[in-house]
């Protein structure tokens, strides 16, 4: 009789253990990225700001985010001068001295292209969710699809009708690392999530699924992509007024 309500107590204990841990530690863990992050661009930053324009010279201690803030307006202000026609030489010029260095160029050329990639061209970026059969016939791995483009791949290896798409497979914890390959169409089987429902199912190893989202179908098979509402009055009675419009027609 006496065990009962020992043995009650802990587990709501350790009920309440585990329901503070799952609340504390994605904002511990947050707070402590986004504070190494701060920490880590003050230490780049700060040494290059004059003593006396730095408010830690003034202060007993130093205050945390100002080289952030610095930065953020650098490049702000980076940005809008090379917006005009004398930034854009500069740019240039120093483009072309980049170019002309063999290691050099070639790490500056690939960097400037991914992130012109991610930051503006949005419009190229994986676009879809799909599963791939990889390493073998009946194991699926996720991929993310990019946006069909014509290449020399595409050129070699393309069948009629099923063009040869780019998808990149992500590893498992860590998205950013993979593989890019190419698939034909027909192997790619789409999936209705997001790519970062995809990203939030690879960082969890599987453990973060989203939820499945029920597709309405019409009569003919095609899935709505509105939402469902009553039809209005004038939608119904327009089919009634063309008829009898047609109907009333004299024959000549």
């Amino acid at each position: 009789m006496s065990d009962a309500p020992r043995t009650s107590g802990m587990t709501r204990l350790r009920n309440y253990f585990l329901t503070g841990f799952i609340v504390c530690a994605p904002l511990a863990i947050t707070a402590y990225i986004a504070w190494s992050f701060v920490g880590w661009v003050d230490s780049w930053v700060k040494p290059y700001i004059p003593a006396r324009y730095s408010p830690d010279t003034y202060l007993p201690f130093p205050v945390p985010g100002f080289g952030l803030i610095v930065a953020l307006i650098l490049i702000t202000l980076i940005g809008f001068m090379t917006a005009n026609i004398v930034g854009r030489a500069i740019v240039n010029f120093g483009e072309r001295l980049l170019g002309r260095m063999p290691l050099v160029r070639g790490i500056y050329g690939s960097l400037k292209q991914i992130f012109q990639t991610v930051l503006s061209n949005k419009g190229d970026m994986f676009r879809q969710v799909g599963l791939v059969e990889y390493p073998r016939k009946g194991v699926w791995s996720l991929v993310f699809v990019a946006s069909e483009k014509e290449t020399e791949i595409n050129q070699k290896l393309d069948r009629e009708g099923d063009p040869m798409i780019a998808v990149f497979m992500p590893c498992t914890p860590n998205p950013t690392t993979g593989f890019l390959m190419y698939v034909l169409k027909s192997d790619i089987v789409l999936l209705d999530m997001t790519i970062e429902d995809g990203a939030r199912l690879i960082v969890s190893a599987g453990l973060v699924a989203p939820e499945v989202k029920t597709r309405l179908v019409d009569l003919n098979g095609e899935p709505l992509e509105s939402a469902l509402a009553n039809p209005s009055v004038e939608a119904l009675a327009q089919p009634a007024r063309k008829s009898r419009t047609a109907s009333s027609r004299p024959n000549k």
